[in-house]
């Protein structure tokens, strides 16, 4: 992950995030302009817009005189007043009482024409006035007189320009300050991950920002952590997979070429050893292919109510005569033997013989390998134990890893391919169980099976 493709991203963020906080102020200031254009296009003399100071103040004159009488004295207070506060110039009005008679023509109470009746044209606008529920004159606003839109929308363009240009201000601030706590580790983590998908499975990101970004900084180093192990797990077990089929075909094409060549007679004592090897090969690719299955969960399992001291007895009639070749005493103590479990009996079995296979190889001569069953909660554990040389306490979590071997130069001949024990624990963990470890304190290595008990009906 370079610097560059960082500043990149981080610039690409930050600048989508301004253009997202920019939207949203231009969006404000056109849905403010739109309201403004609705309500001044809106039928006039119903628009809030033109309720104006000057028509409260004439309204709130004849609520307290009761009458027009000395209306003057408002015209007065109100030219006190100059545009744009009230917009409104009398000398440009008439007013008018209920019955549509003139009370007042350009302002002056003296005109001529106070008394006769007004007869309005399509220019003129008529603001009616109220007392309550009561009509109690008109205002009538001539076309000069009228409220200045352009006075109007200017007055109402200069606070929303000055909101905006704050509002532009505060986004390029709080921008910046979210740049530094969300788009910067966000940006990480973002180049990141173009990197593992490159191939680069050695790449991390800080944890750092708020705790939904450090749940997802750690979140995404967890799993790169995951695909670097499990890269480095397929290249060893490709390499551990090419070094098991080495020597045995390569014992095998010996014995050959030199049966052809005629350095090695064509009879029993030159095949069967090349037929022996068939067979160990015979026998990795089944493992291999176990493994594979019951990795990936295809592996087909029938659980049954099943009595494991069956299946220990059984294992261990097959293995007596490997244990009698070395003098290893095998023994088998069935403290559960009322107690079922829900197990496939074929794959249990292949987990005890693994298991029995695997203590017979490190038990001394005159050995003894035991075999313990006993009840738990909810369970019914299975130990194999062995009076060997036991594992080094940091390779014990190593032991059932594929391909591991305690000595690294024992050859699949004398101590298998160090499969057997990956399979017992795909196997068990198939069938819900668990399978562990551990050193016994007189020495010895013992490892214990626990699988769930059946229900009794």
């Amino acid at each position: 992950m370079t610097r560059s493709s960082v500043a990149v991203i981080r610039k690409r963020l930050f600048t989508l995030l301004m253009r997202a906080f920019a939207t949203v102020v231009l969006l404000t200031a056109a849905f403010i302009l739109a309201l403004t254009f609705g309500y001044l296009a809106y039928g006039r003399t119903n628009n809030a817009l033109y309720r104006l100071p000057a028509i409260s103040i004439l309204e709130s004159y004849y609520l307290g005189h009761g009458n027009w009488d000395g209306v003057e004295s408002a015209f007065r207070l109100m030219d006190r007043h100059p545009a744009p506060d009230f917009i409104v110039r009398w000398d440009e009005t008439i007013l008018l009482d209920p019955q549509n008679r003139i009370l007042a023509e350009y302002g002056n109470r003296q005109s001529p024409r106070v008394g006769s009746l007004f007869e309005p044209n399509p220019r003129n606008i008529l603001v009616p006035l109220h007392n309550g529920p009561t009509q109690i004159g008109t205002l009538v606003l001539l076309p000069r007189a009228a409220p200045r839109k352009i006075m109007l929308i200017g007055s109402l363009l200069y606070p929303i320009s000055l909101i905006s240009i704050f509002l532009a201000l505060l986004t390029v601030l709080i921008g910046l300050l979210l740049s530094r706590r969300f788009v910067n580790p966000l940006a990480e983590v973002i180049a990141a991950a173009h990197a593992v998908s490159e191939g680069k499975l050695d790449t991390r990101v800080r944890v750092e920002g708020p705790d939904d970004l450090r749940d997802l900084s750690d979140s995404f180093n967890h799993m790169a952590a995951a695909l670097e192990r499990q890269e480095r797990e397929r290249r060893d077990f490709l390499a551990d997979v090419a070094h098991e089929l080495r020597t045995p075909l390569t014992i095998l094409r010996g014995r050959l070429e030199g049966i052809l060549d005629g350095v090695y007679p064509a009879d029993a004592s030159q095949i069967t050893p090349a037929l022996e090897e068939t067979y160990l090969l015979e026998r990795l690719v089944e493992d291999l292919r176990l493994l594979s299955l019951a990795e990936s969960g295809q592996l087909h399992i029938e659980r049954v109510p099943l009595r494991l001291g069956d299946l220990a007895r059984r294992a261990v009639d097959l293995f007596s005569a490997q244990a009698d070749e070395k003098n290893i005493r095998l023994e088998v103590q069935d403290l559960a033997a009322d107690t079922l479990v829900l197990a496939d009996a074929q794959r249990t079995g292949q987990v005890i013989a693994n298991l029995l296979s695997n203590a017979l190889r490190y038990a001394p001569q005159a050995g003894q390998v035991s075999l313990l069953i006993e009840p738990g909660v909810g369970e019914v554990s299975l130990s194999v134990s062995d009076n060997g040389p036991g594992v080094p306490e940091a390779d014990l979590p190593k032991i059932f890893q594929r391909f591991w071997r305690g000595e690294k130069s024992r050859s699949r001949a004398s101590g298998g391919a160090g499969l057997g024990l990956a399979i017992a624990r795909q196997l068990v963990e198939a069938q819900g169980g668990r399978i562990e470890a551990c050193n016994l304190p007189q020495g010895g290595l013992k490892i214990t099976v626990s699988l769930p008990t059946a229900k009794q009906s």
